[in-house]
């Protein structure tokens, strides 16, 4: 589907699937609850899990926000256009469909082409505004080709296909709705970063933080039950995974080890931009190859990897209740 066209079906109140720099959105026009409520019967979403508001540039956030401190502008100008979804007060005209019933909304100006042409055209045929979460059904792998999202919900979806996303994960979350900022959830954004922008350290998530996209216990989650296994332990894992017949498939950062059967094994890179990039299309075609258990190398619990390490913990929580299957 091309742009006009998927700004149309937005301006109609139908759902399209489109591309960022992070993951594909499945997006609704942000200014139409009952359109935005299409999204979470699609996924199958929880009406409480709030979904993010896609805006074209820094006025996004006078026009969808409400008493924006001066930090959340300070953080437009160093990031806008990308990764980074900044939590503040909701204004008026934003659902609570689209917040979860909260009092805040989270906000980004992605930067890829595809998604900023899109939100220009539907800037002049409706309201600018896109509510998009990942185009997955919930708790899902997120998708980063315009394939990973037909995968999930067939032909009767529309999408722009813009090619494989450029980052891979998620967007940062950053709370600025309380005072301090609170990093929700970490992305290609870093916490060293963000703190650097604003000259201030960045809080962690707590109890009183608000409910944020990609912030369950369990999420990003592929169907074959996926295990953490820390790297002075993986080799033996291995073994023991073949020793009692399991079919088990890797991602590792080694070369496939000598007289190792697995049904298949995927060598991930070294450097956390790159494993980043390719996590999602990894876990997919792991989870496609038809084994037991998927096993993961852990990374190296280092700021560089924060991100990374969100994401893989939150796949093993959500494959936990599948261990009795396999």
């Amino acid at each position: 589907m091309d742009v006009v066209s998927a700004a149309l079906r937005l301006a109609s109140g139908d759902l399209v699937a489109f591309p960022t720099e992070t993951v594909y959105g499945l997006g609704a026009d942000a200014a139409n609850a009952a359109a935005v409520a299409k999204i979470f019967e699609a996924k199958g979403r929880p009406a409480d899990h709030p979904v993010i508001v896609h805006v074209r540039d820094e006025a996004g956030l006078r026009e969808w926000g409400r008493d924006v401190p001066r930090s959340a502008f300070v953080l437009a100008k160093r990031f806008w256009p990308g990764p980074l979804t900044m939590i503040v007060k909701r204004a008026s005209r934003v659902s609570s469909v689209v917040t979860g019933g909260q009092d805040s909304v989270g906000l980004r100006c992605p930067s890829h082409p595809v998604a900023q042409q899109l939100l220009r055209e539907f800037a002049r045929i409706g309201s600018g505004a896109i509510a998009a979460p990942s185009a997955n059904r919930f708790g899902h792998v997120s998708p980063t080709t315009a394939a990973h999202v037909r995968d999930e919900f067939g032909a009767s979806l529309d999408i722009v296909d813009g090619g494989a996303c450029d980052v891979g994960l998620e967007s940062t979350i950053v709370d600025l709705s309380r005072g301090v900022p609170v990093l929700l959830r970490p992305g290609a954004i870093t916490r060293a970063q963000l703190a650097d922008a604003l000259g201030v350290e960045i809080g962690a998530r707590d109890d009183a933080s608000p409910r944020a996209s990609g912030t369950l216990a369990a999420h990003y989650a592929p169907e074959t039950a996926l295990e953490l296994v820390n790297t002075q332990h993986f080799e033996a894992a291995i073994n023991s995974g073949n020793t009692a017949g399991h079919a088990i498939a890797l991602l590792s950062f080694r070369e496939p080890s000598a007289g190792s059967k697995v049904t298949l094994w995927i060598t991930a890179s070294g450097d956390p931009v790159s494993y980043a990039h390719d996590l999602y299309a990894n876990l997919r075609k792991l989870d496609d190859a038809g084994a037991l258990r998927i096993l993961v190398e852990a990374p190296p619990a280092s700021p560089e990897w924060e991100a990374v390490n969100d994401r893989l913990a939150r796949a093993a929580a959500g494959t936990a209740n599948l261990e009795d299957e396999t």
